[in-house]
């Protein structure tokens, strides 16, 4: 009978945390904002195709860093979960709460049990009926999950982009400052703009009725 190789326990969770760290790391951040009327989202993707910002359900936003095929089957899977629950209970039933909690659920086994942890973070935003009631949820690559307020950032650059945003945060600006704000957070550490392109960004606005997520435009991000 062969004898399996020995690992100490504490060994290979700082091994697989190290892992997933250094494929996150490679990624582009993204920031989430509060502003008057909601949540904002932005990114820097340079492409047109591949999002990393998305709905899950009426008031409730998604978005990834890391790899995107785990990424994405995490948002497939969200929004099923979404919709199964709201069909077998009510829409309002479905919460970035309980999304975020089925993630963290999700991270944590993937983490301790299969091969390779996924080289992801995620983060869900709600719009509430009242600024007081909004939520953004991050998920980390083990299964940790904070709930933030205000703003919040994933990614390799998450602490700085933290830094600099809760710097200008100021509550019940319109959404412009927010894009601002969020755009300044990214560019600071280069010596040129990005440009028009490389941005992706989106909100959950409790202005726009029970579907409250809407990508914005290149115009409306460049012209923040």
């Amino acid at each position: 009978m062969t004898v399996p190789f020995y690992v100490p326990p504490e060994q290979l969770m700082k091994d697989r945390a190290e892992y997933a760290r250094k494929g996150i790391a490679r990624g582009r951040s993204i920031v989430a904002v509060e502003y008057d009327d909601g949540v904002l989202l932005v990114a820097e993707n340079p492409s047109d195709s591949l999002h990393k910002i998305g709905e899950i359900y009426d008031r409730i936003a998604f978005a990834g860093v890391g790899k995107y095929n785990e990424f994405e089957a995490l948002r497939v899977a969200g929004i099923r979960h979404a919709d199964l629950k709201g069909y077998a209970y009510a829409r309002e039933d479905v919460t970035a709460k309980g999304l975020a909690n089925a993630y963290a659920q999700t991270l944590g086994h993937i983490f301790t049990q299969e091969v390779k942890p996924y080289e992801v973070e995620v983060m869900v935003a709600e719009v509430g009926t009242a600024a007081a009631d909004n939520v953004i949820f991050r998920v980390t690559y083990d299964g940790t999950l904070y709930a933030e307020r205000e703003v919040a950032a994933i990614g390799g650059s998450d602490e700085t982009l933290r830094e600099r945003l809760a710097a200008t945060f100021e509550p019940g600006a319109p959404l412009a400052s927010a894009l601002a704000w969020a755009r300044a957070a990214f560019e600071a550490d280069t010596d040129e703009e990005i440009p028009p392109g490389g941005w992706e960004a989106a909100v959950v606005d409790r202005t726009l009725g029970r579907r409250t997520f809407r990508r914005l435009t290149t115009d409306e991000i460049t012209g923040a």
